[in-house]
């Protein structure tokens, strides 16, 4: 494992608590709730990433941070992509995907599919959505089913149904 702290700190957003994880240099992970909400599937990410998970917390000084409270006070629309993403090639090839999908817009989990040239892996989408380290930067609540419904949000359809007419009012 690479001998690094990892730091989190909790914003507070008008969805509640989300969790930010980072590195001293760049960040990690952005959850909806609280740390203690997250802290196993935090550990459980940083044990597959190899880093150390010595966890501290920190006030986290990071773009991300300023540009989400920019995204819920109406004037940011877009974000910074993160340079680190730990996942599988698949997992990585959808999450980046997720960014083309412009703001107030909705998707389905096929046509994230055909994005990445994988017609035929429409479940397996939705299975890297759920892995989604990046809430809300990453935007997943954007991808809806084929039929116009709400499905699966690791946020909760509550939220995802939030962000989304968030996102059609501005």
């Amino acid at each position: 494992m690479t001998k690094q702290i990892v730091f989190y700190d909790e914003l507070q957003t008008p969805l509640g608590p989300l969790t930010l994880t980072a590195t001293p240099d760049d960040i990690l992970r952005i959850d909806f709730g609280s740390f203690s909400k997250n802290e196993q599937k935090i550990k459980n990410y940083l044990s597959k990433a190899k880093l150390l998970n010595d966890l501290q917390n920190k006030i986290i000084n990071h773009q991300i941070k300023d540009e989400l409270t920019a995204y819920f006070n109406k004037t940011l629309t877009t974000f910074t992509v993160p340079n680190i993403l730990f996942g599988t090639d698949f997992q990585k090839d959808v999450w980046r995907a997720l960014m083309n999908i412009p703001y107030g817009e909705t998707v389905t989990y096929k046509k994230v599919a055909m994005m990445i040239n994988r017609p035929k892996a429409v479940r397996a989408v939705g299975g890297a959505l759920n892995k989604n380290p990046f809430s809300i930067v990453l935007p997943c609540h954007r991808v809806i089913g084929s039929d116009g419904s709400l499905t699966g949000f690791g946020g909760g359809i509550d939220r995802k149904e939030q962000l989304l007419i968030f996102e059609q009012k501005n």
